[in-house]
């Protein structure tokens, strides 16, 4: 373990709201100013951080006085607008204290699905890296609804590690790491040192959520860690209680469990679209059309699709599943829902007696296609 985390030039370090705010009572200010010592003698190091912070929310429902998480989105939104102020505040000042600067970063996934929006966001935070700054991201809970949403910190802690191409994600946690069962329903749970990221056992294995504070349990890290795999980065999930975990991990000792990349890893465009957690449609494919495209890797063509759920236009990321439904690739579609009924199980050849016109032969070209 400790080998892949010595070599990681890049970081992005997740931190989890149980770790900085006082039981959900507004942030935790002596655990923000060990974060921020442990962040400032990573740069030491050479090593180049993303810090993905939980703790807006809760720090805002302390400013407002409230004592019960709301359940409405827009007072939720409220107070995650009032909280981001405390929140960006007590890192600046502490990050400061350590000669460094920050920036504070808010995503949806409506800026990671669009591709203008996903480079630019991409070359704003490989220059603020050049530049030495430490980017400080949350989710931008202030706009976000539930289309929009990316879901929770850990699957955001992912999305940046691609982003960024960092090399390691480190999400911290309350728990010591993934364990072979919940440790605290049963007492033979053992510690998994390390896996291989993308394993489906290890979707079983992690089960229920973890804090009342957070919403985010294991699997989400496990998923996570997954997906930061596609672009070549190693996970560590910690406990964020250990001394100076992130020093240590840096500096190659064992902690928590480490969940390995393979070695091949996306071509960039690929990643962009294996990025998407929402798709604007799905297309049920034939037992053929699904060899084709995932032992063959060829472009599917409308004769494969049987089915489409959805609404679409041309050029949106549509889902391709199997016969049980099971989502295994996506891509760029390059006919819109209604076109597409119309060519379902059509040879190319009889797109234009059927449309009056031929775009592509291709309903989604390979080139514009990922396996998941």
């Amino acid at each position: 373990m400790g080998s892949e985390l010595a070599k990681a030039k890049r970081l992005v370090v997740k931190v989890g709201s149980s770790l900085v705010t006082n039981r959900g009572q507004g942030l935790d200010h002596a655990a923000l100013a060990r974060w921020v010592s442990q962040i400032a003698e990573l740069r030491k190091l050479g090593r180049e951080v993303v810090l993905v912070s939980s703790g807006a929310i809760a720090e805002g429902m302390r400013r407002l006085g409230w004592k019960q998480r709301p359940s409405a989105v827009y007072e939720l939104q409220a107070a995650a607008a009032v909280g981001q102020m405390g929140l960006i505040e007590a890192y600046e000042s502490r990050f400061r204290e350590h000669g460094l600067l920050t920036s504070q970063i808010l995503l949806t996934h409506e800026d990671m699905a669009d591709r203008t929006r996903y480079l630019n966001a991409r070359s704003t935070l490989r220059t603020l890296l050049d530049l030495g700054v430490v980017p400080i991201i949350n989710e931008n809970d202030t706009v976000a609804t539930d289309e929009i949403r990316l879901g929770d910190n850990d699957t955001l802690g992912a999305l940046v590690t691609n982003l960024v191409e960092a090399d390691a994600l480190v999400i911290l946690t309350d728990q010591a790491g993934l364990y072979s069962a919940d440790p605290r329903k049963d007492a033979t749970a053992k510690l998994i040192d390390e896996a291989q990221a993308g394993d489906v056992e290890l979707e079983k294995i992690a089960g229920g959520a973890g804090s009342q504070i957070a919403l985010g349990g294991m699997v989400t890290k496990v998923l996570a860690a997954k997906r930061a795999a596609r672009s070549g980065a190693h996970t560590v999930i910690a406990s964020g209680h250990e001394k100076d975990v992130l020093v240590r991990l840096a500096r190659g000792e064992k902690i928590g469990t480490l969940l390995k990349a393979a070695t091949q890893t996306l071509a960039a465009r690929k990643q962009w679209l294996a990025d998407h957690l929402q798709v604007r449609g799905r297309l049920m494919l034939d037992a053929g059309a699904v060899r084709a495209l995932r032992d063959q890797r060829k472009s599917l063509l409308p004769i494969g699709v049987f089915e489409v759920t959805g609404e679409f236009e041309r050029g949106e990321v549509v889902g391709c599943c199997d016969e049980g439904g099971t989502e295994f690739a996506r891509g760029l579609v390059n006919y819109s829902a209604t076109e597409t009924r119309r060519i379902l199980k059509t040879p190319s050849s009889e797109i234009e007696a059927r449309l009056g016109y031929v775009g592509e032969p291709e309903l989604v070209h390979r080139d514009n296609l990922v396996l998941l």
